[in-house]
């Protein structure tokens, strides 16, 4: 611990508002407490709750650093007692609840990850934040196995990409929404059986048909609004429809009657709130399940971008234009 820096630069968030807010700064490195270890961070992902949290609209749980950044990648450095299974000198990847956006991170150590097979850090990076929200809500929520239909709205986005190879690597049935012909295209290559461009296609019959009148088993929607009662029309019987987000709205109104007929499921999640050992019990699943699909190949991240750390605020602008395809990560 001696041998660290006693500063670092960090990008903050200076007050609610558009991304000119993100303003590099000097902050003290962090100390690990107990059960933590300290991360020098080599890259860090971008995702869509950093927006929502510059916008102020999604404050740190208590305890977590006030900085943006819920996932990096690099080395550890130390750790505080009563660590277990992550050793100074490791490459990890990790889950953080803040604090992301610096030079060094702290985090529980059950919230990390080796970085697996061969991949760089920028791909590391891109994975913990959208694999562990995809893990969760497909298969701790939806109990996906294969042969179910699944449709993942946002196809393209972060947890699209990740949601589409997982399911797909699961032998699930997978379709996906996305905001043009070439992103539906992109879908497609990803595993998708069908990209659906949503400004143009309506995705309800589009899955109907595909599925020969059966619908959809699971439904992953981080759209909200609308696109609930479309959900329930699509679903199957014993349907499960998973909500991570509402980017159009999160109160909606609800067709009880269809919901009681097709036995569905509405359920959801967030991840940022939940226990280290809620996470950990995530991170071992990842590990077990998925992190042997990424050394093989058979899942692979998907980056848009990189942008330097000082670079965030521009960062966030690509995000907010939602041209990306795939994730978007600053290099430190």
């Amino acid at each position: 611990m001696s041998s660290l820096p006693a500063t670092m630069t960090a990008v903050e968030i200076a007050t609610p508002g558009g991304p000119e807010v993100l303003q590099p700064v000097i902050r003290p490195v962090p100390r690990p407490g107990a059960g933590e270890v300290l991360i020098k961070v080599e890259a860090a992902g971008v995702n869509r709750p950093d927006i929502v949290q510059r916008l102020g609209y999604y404050p740190p749980p208590p305890g977590a650093s006030d900085l943006p950044g819920l996932e990096v990648a690099g080395e550890v450095v130390a750790h505080g007692l009563g660590v277990h299974g992550v050793a100074v000198g490791d490459r990890v990847c990790a889950l953080l609840s803040g604090g992301g956006y610096a030079e060094y991170a702290a985090v529980p150590a059950v919230q990390c990850l080796p970085i697996p097979g061969s991949l760089s850090a920028v791909e590391a990076a891109s994975l913990p934040e959208t694999f562990f929200t995809v893990w969760t809500n497909l298969f701790d929520r939806a109990h996906l196995k294969a042969g179910d239909v699944v449709l993942v709205h946002g196809g393209t986005s972060g947890i699209g990409v990740a949601a589409i190879q997982i399911a797909k690597a699961f032998g699930a049935r997978v379709f996906a929404t996305a905001g043009s012909y070439d992103k539906a295209h992109a879908c497609e290559a990803l595993g998708a059986e069908r990209g659906i461009n949503y400004k143009i296609d309506d995705f309800v019959a589009v899955v109907k048909e595909a599925s020969q009148g059966h619908g959809a088993d699971i439904i992953l929607d981080m759209v909200g609004g609308d696109y609930v009662p479309r959900n329930i029309q699509l679903a199957a019987q014993d349907g499960r429809i998973v909500s991570i987000a509402f980017l159009k709205g999160g109160r909606v109104e609800v067709d009880l009657n269809q919901v009681m007929r097709k036995r569905l499921v509405l359920t959801g999640s967030t991840l940022r709130p939940r226990s280290p050992a809620e996470k950990g019990a995530i991170a071992h699943s990842l590990r077990q399940h998925v992190w042997p699909l990424i050394e093989r190949g058979a899942v692979k991240p998907v980056i848009y971008r990189t942008f330097p750390l000082a670079e965030a605020a521009e960062a966030h602008r690509t995000m907010e234009s939602s041209a990306h395809i795939g994730k978007i990560v600053l290099t430190v």
